[in-house]
């Protein structure tokens, strides 16, 4: 269970940041916040010239791939390669922030436009700082979750 400073998993308690809005029963592409529900882990993705794989079922970052944030394209909040011309994110990143990378099911597989592309579980900037409605932690208890989660797992945002 996610509360706006910690994440409840196995026990134990991990600091944590969430988005500059907030929590909200209302996500919108671009309001910063974290949207409340629940929501299942649905993919694993990691930089493998920067870390050992960390599961099994966790999927290399490679140097093309995106992530479409457009919601007027077809293929608004999925992974895409470049070149794509449309708004996206980098996921092979110069900072460290999506070297490990956990995949919700927000506003996927049937993403609704406008309503908020990708929620991720990555590493934070520093303590606390806010992200754009994703969710942060440490990078050593990124890398404990993600060793010890499985798809499908349960993120609870009351």
């Amino acid at each position: 269970m996610l509360t706006p400073t910690h994440l409840r998993f196995l026990s134990r308690r991990l600091p944590c940041s969430i988005g500059r809005g907030g929590l909200t029963g209302d996500k919108r592409e671009g309001d910063g916040a974290t949207p409340r529900g629940m929501h299942c882990i649905a993919g694993l993705l990691y930089r493998p010239d920067r870390m050992a794989r960390p599961a099994g079922w966790a999927l290399p970052i490679r140097p093309s791939d995106l992530w479409s944030d457009d919601p007027g394209q077809p293929d608004y909040n999925r992974m895409v390669r470049v070149p794509y011309p449309h708004s996206h994110e980098t996921l092979r990143r110069a900072d460290p922030l999506y070297d490990l990378v956990l995949l919700t099911d927000w506003n996927w597989p049937q993403a609704v436009p406008g309503r908020g592309s990708a929620i991720f579980l990555h590493q934070w900037r520093r303590p606390h700082y806010p992200t754009e409605g994703c969710i942060a932690f440490r990078r050593d208890h990124l890398l404990w979750i993600a060793q010890n989660i499985r798809p499908g797992t349960r993120l609870i945002v009351p």
